[in-house]
């Protein structure tokens, strides 16, 4: 039952990197378009995060019950010394949140949208960033449980130049795949050739990112070279994820617009498997020499079983309902 509770623990922090990438995406996007440009994209940003919008972060509500439940040391640990990044994250999340909702919703329009776009922009932004600071600061062994002092125990333990990289690549990819899952969204060639761009300056924005990444790590001497391409599957991984990439710019190349969205979705795939594979099941990497189990910081065997069980029998309800909901809204905007 373990290894069922591990598999859903990835799935939904894969689903929420997906889902909720694109869904911050929007208001990163967004942002970073011209003034001329911006009323358009805002509007097809709104048809493509609209109908999901909210049920994005069940995917990050049923990773916290399974960390807390499952395995109640790894999160203490996260929400003992990331409690800083964890606090930002989250209330990115409710001002995002609350901000989309005034923003489109509100009864009454006056200047306060101007106020309520500022935030969903910058909130957009902020919080996958510290989103990449929390996941980097999990590897890069710097968090200490032997180190002195408020700064080395709470500070340094995720802001660093290797969390910082993270955080910038991890905005990267949710731009991105805002930029890939709105191309469905638009109505007129003019709208289909401004998402294409963007797709494709976010996909510059990603590479560039990333090799800044493999930079710090390697002046942060954090062997993540070694653990992405030391091993076949590593090396298979970006392989595919590459050949993903080909097959994208053939699709937009030639207008099918469908096959983009699997195909970014599997990218992300292919990156978590190259990033995380080497050191798995030791989900938290200690700047003590230490690492933190899935396995060995289990809960009781008992416990484990029930929330396995809770989990299968949960997703028979949600999963097809969510599914249901995404298609629903699909037939709708056609």
């Amino acid at each position: 039952m373990i290894y069922i509770v591990i598999g859903f623990l990835w799935l939904s922090i894969c689903l929420y990197i997906i889902l909720g990438g694109a869904d911050f995406g929007a208001g990163i996007v967004e942002l970073f378009t011209n003034r001329k440009a911006r009323h358009k994209t805002n509007e097809i940003m709104y048809e493509s995060i609209a109908p999901v919008w909210e049920a994005n972060h069940m995917w990050l509500i049923i990773a916290i019950v399974i960390l807390f439940v499952g395995f109640p040391g790894i999160y203490t640990t996260l929400s003992t010394y990331l409690h800083i990044p964890l606090v930002l994250m989250l209330l990115g999340i409710i001002a995002r949140g609350t901000a989309f909702t005034f923003r489109h919703y509100d009864a009454v329009k006056d200047d306060w949208q101007i106020l309520y776009t500022h935030i969903f922009y910058y909130a957009s932004l902020l919080t996958p960033f510290f989103l990449g600071l929390i996941a980097a600061a999990t590897i890069s062994g710097s968090i200490n449980p032997d180190a002195k002092g408020f700064l080395n125990l709470y500070i340094f333990s995720w802001l660093n130049w290797f969390g910082i990289a993270v955080g910038l690549f991890t905005v990267a990819l949710c731009a991105y795949l805002a930029s890939i899952f709105s191309l469905r969204e638009t109505k007129t060639k003019d709208e289909l050739s401004l998402m294409i761009r963007k797709s494709k300056q976010t996909m510059i924005f990603v590479v560039i990112t990333g090799i800044f990444v493999f930079l710090t790590a390697h002046f942060s001497e954090i062997p993540l070279l070694t653990w992405v391409f030391s091993k076949p599957l590593g090396i298979i991984s970006v392989t595919f994820a590459t050949i993903a990439l080909g097959l994208i710019f053939y699709c937009m190349k030639e207008r099918k617009l469908t096959p983009v969205r699997v195909l970014a979705g599997f990218q992300i795939v292919m990156i978590l498997i190259a990033a995380t594979y080497q050191h798995n099941p030791n989900i938290i990497l200690l700047g003590n020499g230490g690492q933190l189990s899935l396995f060995t910081e289990a809960a009781a065997p008992k416990t484990i079983a029930a929330l396995g069980w809770a989990l299968i029998l949960g997703s028979l309800f949600i999963l097809p309902f969510f599914f249901y909901l995404m298609f629903s809204f699909s037939r709708l905007r056609k």
